[in-house]
């Protein structure tokens, strides 16, 4: 008989309450405890799941569990990730890694160090869009491959139904550069190789406490292909979130992290059909793989090396204001 993974959920906003939410309907994971340090955010997490059980604090969430996914704000989420580490438990922590580079850097070192199975949750990267653009980059479909763009637009951020989750407003650690465009370096660099950042501009509020508003990149990969990064907040428009893998046979269009298109030279097309309900396919996809990682084997997942450098360009992006 198969064994469903103990899980423990730390963090229980939207990321907590969404993974909760699509854990009990994969039949591989049993959420067996459940914890945030706000009373509102328990409450509404055990209408959603009554059969978990809320632990008193972190310490006794990640004792009861041999898988500890973390979706807390990156700062907490260091110390929880180095507790569940040495505890022997597998750890899945939401992105970012972190904001401070040398803090993340030696806690990658003492996760690798422990052992314990760990990744990171870039959605992206069990779902069918990345595997679809990663195949047709190898076989050559989409020809020599030019470089990528990345457009981000929203009217507001944080977004409507992000505003819960209040930290996002704040320079410390929020913003749509982490939560958002980091999405699409790892993407980027998952088809086109590692990346440095070449110049980068962001501008931020006047209130100093408050994230980035603009932010224009420029970054290259080891052959020099450049990859392109236009984001903005404010104006009356719809959310703008577009990432393009450039070939000079055909070229890649993901937007909504899932909508994969292809032109080669004229509009975009649709390349399959979209699911009924596409975040929980996606969603699906990452957790089978997680559950792969947990027991050791091959996944598709993001490493915690990934993320790092993913985060290295994020942070070199944001301080060139």
């Amino acid at each position: 008989m198969r064994m469903t993974i103990r899980t423990a959920i730390i963090g229980l906003g939207i990321m907590g309450r969404r993974m909760l939410e699509h854990m009990q309907r994969h039949p591989g994971y049993d959420v067996t405890a459940i914890w945030d340090p706000d009373p509102a955010a328990c409450a509404t997490a055990a209408d959603l799941a009554p059969q978990a059980r809320q632990a008193d604090n972190a310490a006794a969430a990640i004792a009861a569990a041999d898988l500890v996914y973390l979706a807390c704000p990156p700062v907490p989420r260091r110390a929880y990730a180095l507790d569940a580490a040495a505890a022997g438990k597998a750890v899945f922590l939401e992105k970012p890694l972190g904001v401070d580079i040398a803090s993340s850097r030696d806690m990658v070192a003492r996760i690798a160090a422990s052992g314990v199975p760990a990744a990171v949750n870039f959605t992206q990267a069990a779902g069918a869009a990345l595997t679809g653009v990663t195949q047709a980059a190898e076989t050559g479909a989409l020809g020599d491959l030019t470089g990528a763009d990345i457009v981000v637009t929203y009217a507001e951020w944080p977004r409507g139904w992000q505003k819960a989750a209040d930290w996002l407003r704040f320079r410390d650690e929020g913003g749509m550069t982490r939560e958002v465009i980091s999405h699409f370096l790892f993407f980027s660099a998952r088809i086109l190789g590692p990346l440095d950042l070449v110049w980068a501009r962001s501008t931020y509020p006047d209130d100093p406490a408050l994230c980035e508003t603009h932010v224009a990149a420029r970054l290259v990969n080891a052959q020099g292909l450049p990859v392109s990064v236009m984001a903005s907040v404010g104006g009356a428009q719809p959310d703008r979130q577009e990432l393009t893998i450039k070939g000079q046979a055909a070229s890649r269009r993901i937007t909504e992290f899932y909508r994969d298109a292809v032109s080669r030279g004229g509009d975009f097309e649709p390349v399959a059909p979209e699911p009924e309900d596409p975040r929980a396919v996606s969603l699906k996809a990452q957790l089978d793989d997680l559950a792969l990682m947990v027991a050791g084997r091959p996944n598709r997942l993001a490493t915690l090396d990934e993320a790092l450098r993913v985060q290295v360009l994020v942070e070199e992006i944001l301080a060139s204001s």
